[in-house]
Formats: structure tokens, sequence, C-alpha cells
């Protein structure tokens, strides 16, 4: 599912399916290789990254990122580390760079150390890494049909919808989170457009969700972050929908700066506010938003050459959306609204 794809030079031979669309990330002869998505929307250009230090750099310079992605990136790290060390303690050390990396995204770690769990076996790490892929993969499926019945049961037909960061193939391996749902609902002609958020600091919402709507053919607009609620407000959204970093035990939704207000804005207009993300997304050994550690990316990203020099700043790359506001979380697995370990009550679908 999503937009029309391409493949990465000496690919495998894949599906007649998986050959309609690219693969943000994948193992390809020995090495992890990832479009770099800091080219786009310029250029398509692949990386191939034949150490772990590289694909940790790749990571914290946000040439592969998006929960998914990430989760796949940390799994097929480690056994790139254990392809190139033999020694504990280095595969170990390896283990760790890629665990904190970047800190506030839970599927990460998660990748990372479930593959770190069958070592030191290089061929049981492969396999393990490749399954995590696959089940992405998979997983992208099941969310475009869960959230897309969600949209059409909430909203009806002929639906406007509000975006937020990006969360398609180049957030995953292929297909997307809440834009898998988008390529979905456009495929049952049941999409009017779709209003997508530049995203601030690092406007992946005007480099990369746009290039992805544009590939697919999905109508859409670009807007300024601050402009979506009273978008909302003015009648020209009927929903808003987005991904997760995490997702807490008592169903906070952390995820890209930026979320929190679009999701103020959609209570004060009284319209559907909806999270979509893996399962493998939901950390039920977080409490509350407020336990999780929020990465700043610094000054220099947002200051540049247009605040006088030494100008100090906040630059918080996600925020926190507590649970009251968010109407439904999808899942690969579940529909639900409230806590996400289900203290509450049952999940909603």
């Amino acid at each position: 599912m999503g937009g029309p794809g391409w493949e990465p030079p000496g690919a495998p031979e894949r599906s007649e399916r998986q050959q309609r669309f690219h693969r943000t990330i994948d193992w390809v002869d020995g090495a992890v290789v990832i479009v770099d998505q800091t080219r786009l929307p310029g250029e398509v250009v692949y990386l191939r990254l034949e150490s772990v230090e590289a694909l940790v750099d790749a990571i914290q310079r946000l040439a592969v990122r998006g929960a998914p992605a990430l989760g796949v990136a940390g799994a097929l790290g480690v056994a790139l580390a254990a392809a190139r060390h033999s020694d504990a303690d280095e595969r170990a050390h390896a283990v760790h760079l890629l665990e904190t990396a970047r800190p506030t995204a839970v599927n990460l770690a998660r990748g990372a150390r479930r593959v770190a769990a069958v070592l030191p076996s290089f061929d049981a790490a492969l396999a393990e890494a490749l399954r995590v892929r696959d089940e992405e993969i998979v997983s992208s499926a099941e969310m475009a049909r869960r959230g897309a019945d969600l949209v059409e049961k909430l909203c009806g037909g002929d639906v406007r919808l509000l975006t937020h960061c990006n969360t398609g193939g180049l957030a995953a391996v292929v297909d997307g989170t809440a834009l898998a749902v988008v390529f979905e609902l456009h495929r049952r002609g049941a999409l009017r457009g779709v209003i997508a958020s530049e995203t601030r600091p690092l406007l992946q919402g005007a480099r990369l969700t746009t290039w992805e709507l544009r590939r697919a053919g999905v109508p859409h607009r670009l807007a300024v972050d601050s402009a979506g609620p009273f978008l909302m407000a003015r009648g020209e959204v009927d929903a808003v929908i987005l991904g997760a970093d995490r997702i807490c035990a008592n169903g906070d939704v952390v995820n890209k700066i930026g979320t929190y207000a679009h999701a103020l804005g959609a209570r004060a207009a009284g319209i559907p506010f909806i999270c979509v993300a893996p399962e493998s997304t939901v950390d039920l050994a977080t409490a509350t938003g407020a336990d999780v550690e929020i990465e700043d990316r610094g000054a220099a990203e947002i200051t540049g050459a247009t605040a006088p020099s030494g100008t100090a700043a906040v630059n918080p790359a996600f925020d926190v959306t507590p649970a009251a506001l968010v109407t439904a979380v999808v899942t690969d697995a579940r529909v639900f609204s409230g806590r996400a370990d289900g203290a509450d009550g049952p999940a909603v679908g």
C-alpha cells in the first residue's frame, strides 16, 4: 500500500506486490540500505551502511526516522554488529549505541534488544531482524484497514484530514502508519483531501509527507503548524490523523512537537483526533508521558541565520498529548480509547 515506489540497486527478488513499493530500510548483501531522508524531496539517494557507527550516525541525523523504521534499524543494526564483531564486549557496546541513539521513540531500543537476545549467532540475529522487518510490513497493512474503517465510521465519506510530521512509507518499511490510512481511504474513494502541516523544526511534513502524497496522487495542501487549529475551527478539517513515537500505559501519546496543539484544536472544533501506530509503539512499561525523556535538538536548527547571534532556544523534538484528548488509537492489533493497558475498560475495536 502507499504511493508509487522504487527499488534500491542490488535489491533482492521480491513478490509482485512488494516490487510496487520502495522499502525505506532493508538488508542487502550484508549491509543495511536506507533511503537518505535528508536528501528528499530533491533527490532519492540510497545509503549503504556497513558499520553500526554509520547506522547510528544516520539515525541521529534523521537520514532514517519514524518509529517503525527505527525499530527495524535497531534490529538490523544488531545483526550488523553480529556480522562485524566477534568480541562480546564489542557487540554489547554496539547494541548500547543503537539503543541510545535517540531516546524518545521506544521502537529503536525495543528492536535492538529483541535481536540482541539471540546473540552471538549472526544467522539467528539476522533471521530475527528480518522477522522484525516483515512484521512491520504486515503491521502497516493492518493499520491501513483498521484506520480507514474507523475514519469512515466516524466521518463518513468525502473526508478532509489534517496530518502532522511524516507517517508514510518513509517512516516505516513500506506503506506507513497514519499515511497508510490516508492511502487506503484514497483507494476507497472516501477521501476529499489532506492538509499536511509543515512540522517544525525539520519540516518533515513539508519535505516528506507532501512528497509521498504527490507520488500517490492524493489531493493535498501544505500549512504552517500554527494554522492547524484555526483551519479546524473554520470547518476545513473533518479529523486529525497522525502517528506516535511512544504510547504510554495511560494512553498518553508522545509524537513530534506540534501534536499537542493539533489535539487541542481538534477538541475545540469537536472533531476526531486519531493516532495510528504499530502495537510495538505501545509501551506499557512507561506509565505516563511525564516519564518519557523528550529529545531536545539544540538551538542551531531553529535559530539559523534568522535570530541574533547567541540567542538561546528551546527545541523539543516531541511533545506529549494527554490521553483525554485522543479519540482513538489504531494499531495493527486493535482500536482503543483511553488507557493502552486496558485498565479503564475494553478496547473499542
